[in-house]
Formats: C-alpha cells, sequence, structure tokens
C-alpha cells in the first residue's frame, strides 16, 4: 500500500509540472530567441515582416486598382497629386498607374512564388538527397547523375523555352524555380546523411533492426532539420531575384499581373527621366533579397553551435536554465 500511494503522489506531482514546463519553456525559448537577435537580426525580421504584411495587407489599406490607367497622370513623382486629387505616394508609371498599388502586389507574387518554389524543391530535393545518402551505389549514382544534368541546363534558356511552348504563367515560373532549386537540397542533405550514417546512433539502428523507411524519417530527417532551415532561407532569397530576373525578360509571369522585375522592364526607358518607376520596385527586391539572407545569416549561427558566439551561446544555456528552474519551482 506505501509503496502504491508513493507512486500516486509521484505522479500526481508529475502531471502539474509537465503542463507548466511547456508554458515556461515556450516562453523561456521565445525570450532567448528575442535576446539572441543582434542589430541584422532585427533589421531581418523587421523589413520582412513590413514586406509580408505589405504583401497581404497592404492592398486592403491603399485601396487603388494597380492596373487602373491614367494617361493625364503619367510618370508622377513621388507625393505627386493627380489632375482627379488622388494622392500617389510612390509616384506613377508611364500609364499613369499608382505605383504603390504595383508594388504592394509584386510583393505578394513574389513572396507567394518564393514560398510555393521553395516548399516544392525542399520536398523533392530533400527526398532526393535522403534516399541517395541511405542506399548508396546504384541509387546514388543515377540520383547524382540527374543533379549532374541539372547543374548543366542554364536556367534562362530553361525558361525562355518552356514559356515559348506553354506560354507565360504563375505556374510556369513556380516549375522552372522548383525545376533548378531542388538541387541545391538534394547535394546537401546527400552529404549530410553520408556524414550521419558513420555516427554510433546510426550503426545501433542499423544493429536492431531499424528499416530503412523508420531510419530516413525518425534519425536522419531530424538531424538534417536545421541545414535545411538554413538552405531554405537562402533558396527563398534567391527564387525572389530568379523570377524577377525572367519577369524582366517577360517570360515569367502574365503582363497583366504586376511583378517586381516587369516593373523594372517598364521603367528601364525612363530612367533619365523618371527614376522612380525602375528604382522603387528594385529597392524592394533589394530590401527584400538582403533581409532573408540577414535572417539565413542569424539562423545558422543560431541552429549551428560551432558557428554561436559565446554571447549567443551563455543565452541559449541560461533559457535552458531558466526553464529548468520553473519548472522545478512548479
Amino acid at each position: 500500500m506505501n509503496e502504491s500511494s508513493a507512486t500516486t503522489a509521484r505522479r500526481a506531482r508529475a502531471c502539474p509540472r509537465a503542463s507548466r514546463w511547456d508554458g515556461h519553456g515556450t516562453l523561456a525559448s521565445a525570450l532567448t530567441v528575442v535576446r539572441t537577435l543582434r542589430p541584422k537580426g532585427v533589421f531581418a525580421v523587421t523589413t520582412l515582416g513590413i514586406v509580408i504584411l505589405s504583401a497581404f495587407v497592404g492592398n486592403a489599406l491603399w485601396q487603388v486598382d494597380p492596373s487602373f490607367q491614367q494617361l493625364n497622370a503619367r510618370l508622377l513623382p513621388p507625393l505627386g497629386v493627380g489632375y482627379d486629387g488622388a494622392y500617389h505616394i510612390l509616384g506613377t508609371d508611364h500609364l499613369g498607374r499608382d505605383l504603390l498599388a504595383r508594388t504592394l502586389v509584386g510583393a505578394r507574387v513574389s513572396l507567394l512564388v518564393a514560398l510555393l518554389a521553395v516548399g516544392v524543391a525542399a520536398i523533392v530535393g530533400v527526398g532526393v538527397g535522403l534516399v541517395s545518402g541511405v542506399f548508396g551505389g546504384r541509387v546514388d549514382h543515377v540520383f547524382m547523375t540527374c543533379v549532374d544534368v541539372q547543374l548543366a541546363l542554364p536556367f534562362t534558356l530553361l525558361a525562355i523555352c518552356i514559356a515559348a511552348i506553354t506560354g507565360p504563367s504563375l505556374v510556369n515560373v513556380i516549375l522552372v524555380l522548383t525545376a533548378t532549386g531542388w538541387v541545391a537540397f538534394a547535394r546537401v542533405v546527400r552529404s549530410q546523411v553520408l556524414s550521419l550514417r558513420q555516427m554510433d546512433f546510426i550503426a545501433a539502428a542499423y544493429g536492431l533492426g531499424c528499416g530503412p523507411g523508420r531510419l530516413l524519417l525518425r534519425y536522419l530527417l531530424p538531424n538534417c532539420a536545421s541545414t535545411i532551415i538554413v538552405i531554405a532561407s537562402f533558396a527563398a532569397a534567391r527564387m525572389i531575384v530568379a523570377e524577377a530576373t525572367i519577369s524582366f525578360l517577360g517570360v515569367g509571369v502574365p503582363s497583366w499581373i504586376p511583378s517586381w522585375g516587369s516593373m523594372i522592364s517598364d521603367g528601364r526607358t525612363y530612367l533619365p527621366v523618371a527614376w522612380w518607376v525602375a528604382i522603387i520596385p528594385g529597392s524592394a527586391i533589394t530590401l527584400s533579397v538582403i533581409a532573408i539572407n540577414l535572417l539565413g545569416d542569424w539562423l545558422r549561427d543560431r541552429l549551428d553551435p560551432r558557428l554561436a558566439s559565446p554571447s549567443d551561446l551563455v543565452g541559449i544555456l541560461r533559457g535552458k536554465g531558466q526553464g529548468r528552474a520553473d519548472a522545478e519551482r512548479a
């Protein structure tokens, strides 16, 4: 009876402690992340947050049709006023269309393309890298040959060929970016898996009869997660630039959909007299790419202890220690 009562009491004390640990642990982790944000991390998060909010909420605040043309208000400078009394904060283009409204829609297009392209490329590339690294042999040879063939295909030429066959389309842009973006995931994940295969816990899993599927999902994929997150952050920046490139050439999204690349293409002719038509979308691309790259640098430093600074490590250890202390106190 005494042993049973003691066991029941321990379980009763453990239940509230487990529930409180989750809350305190989450709060401690959030505070640790905030403390380890350096100026470049703050700049990256702030800029990227503004871009995301502008893309998905901006048109609700600035209710101007991005395709509405006013030829009597063409090439108005920033803070210009049209003949109808309407303000144009970023000016107008050569057809009198509001640049702020078009920039907001272009941000939505760029972020949507980058998100979908990176997501599909990550699924394909991570799958190829895991399978190639685990099975090796002929499977690895076949997949790596496909990688080499893909690297030999010029990105711009591939985009032009697809656009010439099927016509400009948002789906085609995503397919082109996916077809050229999965290679980076596959090569890095494969090298990571080859390194992990030499470790003792993988040999122990093999010895205990762990099958290939469980080995991939239970042991290898979680240990590659931090690398995949960092690659995805840098790949998103590349996707934004690539989408702007093919839209600039006229083989990206359709012409009736505003995009940063097509806006630069429309404004390059008017650079001597109306610099803002091309400079504003170009600045949006620059700020977005810089913010994503800085966020990728911070994620790499955060997720890889070998690259973390002593202050970051101290903050991480303090956050974990505070979480354990809160759990014990509870």
